[in-house]
């Protein structure tokens, strides 16, 4: 009977322990405050960097000279012309060391990632967050480079998701995106007027920008590096060459963490070449299937992330998002000077086809393979 009794009371007490346990899970989170790192003034050196792949000095000399005809002075890392691997630009080790000679160096002013690729997430056990904190600087990138933003502002600081070094050299530095980016670093931020989505869900709410791709800020979840665990945050997402399935598999993760459960809001940005093999007319569509049920305001097809038009975002800054039947509008509180920008005009006035439709036409040639490959077999 005693044993009895002690096996049911070892039972319920296991129960009330993973009950807890999954409840602290979705519930826990720690406070984000982010400054802004200075603005630059004309001669300032803005360093490039490659912390992921590798990238042709050709290219890298090309960037320098976008960044020399915008006032500052050029410096290139160490290392940025290692390759490791076949991929890296370098090992983890002089990759690290090149991201510690931009911060420790009071001159350099900006970060500038050459390019992405896969290798950022070496660091998030390497490089100390209070390196970031101590020596704030704007650090510009996207792709893999969020697990930088990711740091940058669990860090206490705030970065730029937007252009990077090998875009510079495609672009001259002439294209909206990029001038946007040099906006922000002489002290103009960007406050958009975003266009309406059909997958929009209306709704206000204020809090800290965090996120980027999807498929690289997923695996630090938990770490030092995840700002997801932020309190009140609104979630940036974007996307890249993944298909539905495996979206809807790091959704779900990032639910069954209790990141939506912390979210005041959601900006969906590009799902560029995003394959179709769930039935949905788009990843938006997909996405705000698990997000009606939070209650939250979600903005779709915002152009940022690996399309053609990459606008940039102040991560880490507290922004307000609103969200109506007819348009939203994204706004940062970063301090310097605001600028409106109407996102449609950036598009050339055609969002839909940009944005949230050019999704839908990579599902729909995606679902005509499907469909033309059963005719054949």
């Amino acid at each position: 009977m005693r044993a009895r009794f002690f096996l049911v009371a070892a039972s319920v007490a296991l129960t009330m322990v993973c009950s807890c346990s999954k409840e602290q899970v979705k519930n826990a989170s720690v406070e984000l405050s982010c400054v802004a790192p200075p603005f630059l003034s004309p001669g300032d050196k803005i360093a490039l960097l490659s912390p992921s792949y590798s990238t042709s000095m050709g290219k890298v000399d090309s960037a320098a000279a976008v960044i020399r005809s915008w006032g500052y002075e050029p410096v290139v890392g160490p290392n940025v012309g290692k390759e490791y691997l076949g991929k890296y630009a370098g090992t983890p080790e002089e990759r690290l060391s090149d991201i510690l000679w931009a911060l420790h160096d009071p001159a350099i002013k900006a970060i500038i990632c050459n390019r992405g690729g896969y290798g950022t997430i070496r660091f998030v056990d390497r490089l100390d967050l209070l390196e970031l904190r101590n020596n704030p600087k704007w650090l510009l990138g996207f792709s893999d480079i969020t697990t930088l933003h990711e740091m940058e502002t669990m860090a206490g600081v705030m970065s730029i998701h937007g252009t990077m070094g090998t875009f510079l050299a495609k672009s001259g530095g002439n294209d909206r995106t990029s001038l946007l980016a040099h906006d922000i670093l002489s002290g103009t931020i960007p406050q958009y007027e975003i266009p309406s989505h059909p997958c929009d869900i209306p709704g206000k709410a204020t809090g800290i920008l965090v996120g980027g791709n999807l498929c690289t800020f997923s695996p630090v979840l938990g770490t030092e590096a995840d700002a997801t665990r932020g309190k009140d945050i609104i979630l940036f997402i974007e996307e890249v060459e993944e298909d539905m399935s495996h979206i809807d598999r790091l959704i779900n993760t990032l639910a069954l963490n209790g990141v939506f459960n912390r979210c005041k809001g959601v900006v969906l940005g590009e799902f560029t070449d995003c394959g179709a093999n769930l039935d949905f007319s788009s990843v938006e569509e997909m996405i705000c299937s698990y997000l009606k049920d939070y209650g939250i305001p979600v903005c779709c097809g915002f152009p940022a992330g690996h399309g053609d038009v990459n606008l940039p975002l102040v991560m880490g800054s507290l922004a307000t998002l609103e969200v109506t039947e007819s348009g939203s509008s994204l706004y940062f509180k970063v301090g310097g000077d605001d600028k409106w920008v109407n996102v449609a005009d950036e598009l050339g006035g055609n969002n839909l086809e940009l944005a949230g439709d050019k999704q839908s036409r990579v599902v729909r040639a995606f679902n005509f393979a499907r469909y033309y490959k059963g005719l054949k077999d």
